[in-house]
């Protein structure tokens, strides 16, 4: 128990002489207060109640509270290490950690520092995430057809997927970062990954139909390795300088609509204002990824990307965050050559056209914005490319860069209801073969949009063709930019284009489950580039009705365990049933997260 003693000071008077009377008051205070420390140091603690300083700790919680070895003048108290091991009083609830457990205090979780530092931790994260798919879309029989008999071009259009990667990551950083960034930190992460892929046709899982219908594989990675170093605060409320270098994660935009990739590389960002500007300059030299689990490998893509933007919060209005950026890719599809993947494709250059390997230089200025107005919740975006491609394979020739992409998504909260209306608008190509370019495409895109992966013409892969042309739109994009591949092909910027709108509505049911439904209707910008690859006249705009739903669990209200589950189907109209078939496409799945 601790008594504070207040004791009154005995003030001056005009000469500065002490008052008599103030003098003997002071006294009689100091004698007070030395009887009342002397029984409070004589008290004994209720026998219900040990000494904060004695109570044992656990060991993940910080095992070995005192100083081993160390002599005190003071036998009866026992000294603490470090203010991390402090334990809060005993009228608060005080729960021990134990190393399995992640939401109490666990040094293996970076609440305590190790090697009797004050401010050197270790946080280790060990996480899988398990995706399963039914699904259908648009499947060539072929002449090698599992059926022999099929008499459609196109064959039995479903397929299960299965797909689990396992990820270890281990962050060492020193310093104090409640209030600061580290002094330091490494960083470095694992990825396993196996998939299961099964179809009902011929060459859908290999070029080669003798491979079958099915298809096991796996793969690992060192997705993550980079060293972050603090250079210099700019400002006394931590404003701040830093680089990191290696393999690291980044999103250059809110809505990830240009650039969200984990990849090779050096980031200077920083800090301004009280952390009201923040900014990035980076430079990433591309590694190639593996065609199945999408993770890093050790070759080099030839290709360079380079971002620098700058955040700024409270733009004219409380709550409104917005963006200015610059993307820069340079894709040396020259210097690469023919790139073939995994099941034996051609993807670089893309095999349609004049498959010859070529340059992609583009350059995409950027304004977004993520916040409130008020009740009103606003998101924005908006992107000019520019640059040149020596000899796009569609166009047949050199061509200059000339695309825009807008967005807008206006919603607001009504209790525990989100409502929103939004639209999306990638620019077409009306001329392909007058040597420019404006159908607008990413670098590596990852759309949080419109529902999002919870939306099939947004999760799925829907080729043109055969299993060894191009894609109509790539997996985890809205953009149907006729590449050949998203992480391994290169940007193409002679396509239809796309116009999309969306409503939709978000419900926080509870704290633990939220759904999300969403409609969007698509359709073709200009269709001009899809009938001069299929030689097929007079297709029409209409894509058609994308009809959405997914749920989210989360039982512990953490990130720790996620369940989500989704269904969506795909209504074709007019230009999509020019293209495929008339038959309702689906997904239907579900994705677990567990993290340590």
């Amino acid at each position: 128990m601790v008594r504070i003693v207040r004791i009154r000071s005995t003030g001056l008077h005009a000469g500065g002489r002490p008052r008599r009377g103030r003098v003997r008051a002071a006294a009689l205070h100091v004698v007070f207060a030395l009887l009342a420390a002397t029984a409070v140091a004589g008290e004994e603690p209720p026998p219900d109640e040990e000494p904060a300083a004695q109570r044992p700790l656990d060991g993940a919680s910080g095992t070995g509270s005192t100083l081993s070895g160390e002599e005190t003048l003071f036998p009866e108290v026992v000294p603490i290490p470090d203010r991390w091991r402090i334990k809060p009083p005993p009228y608060q609830k005080n729960v021990e950690g134990h190393w399995w457990d992640p939401y109490n205090l666990n040094t293996l979780k970076g609440d305590y520092p190790i090697l009797k530092t004050q401010d050197l931790f270790l946080r280790l994260t060990a996480a899988t995430r398990i995706n399963i798919e039914g699904r259908s879309f648009p499947l060539p029989s072929g002449v090698s057809a599992k059926n022999p008999g099929s008499p459609g071009f196109f064959g039995n259009n479903e397929s299960f997927f299965y797909d689990q990667k396992f990820a270890l990551k281990a962050d060492l950083f020193k310093g104090n970062t409640a209030f600061k960034p580290p002094d330091f930190q490494i960083t470095v992460e694992g990825v396993v990954d196996i998939q299961d892929l099964k179809t009902n046709e011929n060459a859908i899982v290999d070029v080669d139909v003798r491979e079958g219908i099915n298809r096991f594989s796996d793969d690992a990675a060192l997705q993550q390795a980079f060293v972050e170093y603090h250079l210099v605060n700019v400002s006394d409320r931590y404003d701040f300088i830093s680089v990191k270098a290696g393999r690291q994660p980044f999103n250059s935009d809110f809505r990830s609509l240009i650039f969200f990739d984990t990849n090779q590389g050096v980031r200077l960002f920083g800090s301004a204002g009280g952390n009201r500007y923040q900014w990035n300059l980076l430079a990433f030299y591309q590694a190639e990824k593996d065609t199945f689990s999408e993770l890093n490998t050790f070759d080099l893509r030839y290709q360079t990307v380079a971002v620098a933007n700058l955040f700024v919060q409270d733009f004219l209005f409380l709550g409104w965050q917005n963006e200015l950026s610059v993307h820069f890719d340079y894709d040396d599809g020259v210097e690469s050559g023919f790139e073939f993947a995994r099941d034996g494709t051609l993807v670089r250059p893309d095999p349609v056209g004049v498959a010859t390997p070529h340059n992609v230089e583009a350059y995409y200025l950027g304004w977004a914005s993520e916040g409130h107005i008020e009740r009103l919740n606003i998101s924005h975006a908006f992107y000019q490319a520019l640059g040149r491609d020596s000899q796009n394979p569609i166009a047949g020739r050199e061509i200059d860069i000339n695309a825009q992409l807008a967005f807008l998504e206006l919603s607001i909260d009504v209790d525990w209801m989100r409502y929103q209306a939004s639209v999306f608008f990638s620019s077409g190509d009306d001329d392909p073969r007058n040597g420019e370019g404006t159908g607008f495409d990413t670098i590596f895109d990852f759309p949080r949009i419109m529902g999002g992966d919870f939306s099939y013409w947004n999760r799925q892969s829907i080729r043109i063709a055969d299993r060894g042309g191009v894609a109509l739109v790539q997996r985890n994009s809205v953009v149907p930019d006729l590449r050949s591949s998203k992480i391994q092909g290169q940007a193409n910027f002679v396509n239809p284009g796309l116009l999309m709108f969306n409503v939709g509505a978000t419900a926080d049911v509870t704290q633990t489950f939220r759904t999300v439904f969403n409609v969007n209707y698509l359709r073709f910008v200009q269709t001009e580039p899809l009938e001069i690859l299929l030689k097929q006249p007079s297709i029409r705009d209409d894509i058609g009705l994308d009809v959405s739903l997914g749920v989210e669990y989360r039982p512990f209200l953490s990130n720790n365990v996620i369940v989500r589950a989704f269904s969506a189907f795909l209504q074709p109209w007019g230009g999509f049933v020019d293209i495929y078939q008339p038959s309702t496409l689906y997904q239907v799945g579900t994705e677990i997260l567990l993290v340590f």
